[in-house]
């Protein structure tokens, strides 16, 4: 599923008109995103935790030639899925 299916299935839920829906969508993730930056969690109850972690700086080897890389320290998007998600997966 990608955005253009999201904006599909909000489309026929509200009834509303694709720009609507696509609008809904795009203001879903980018809250969701804006929220991240600052650092913040952003908890969707019966889904899961949307969360930005550090990863350290690290040393790293481009396979092609060899030579070793620093890769500087950044912050890095994570989710985490929440039990009542993981159980529906589960039973498919």
């Amino acid at each position: 599923m990608n955005k253009q299916a999201i904006v599909e299935q909000v489309h026929t839920v509200l009834g509303s008109t694709k720009v609507e829906a696509e609008k809904v969508v795009d203001v879903i993730f980018d809250s969701i995103i804006d929220t991240l930056k600052k650092g913040e969690d952003v908890s969707v109850a019966g889904f899961g935790i949307f969360s930005a972690k550090m990863r350290a700086a690290r040393k790293a080897r481009n396979p092609r030639t060899g030579e070793s890389i620093d890769v500087p320290a950044m912050r890095v998007p994570k989710f985490r899925a929440s039990k009542t998600l993981k159980d529906t997966v589960k039973q498919g």
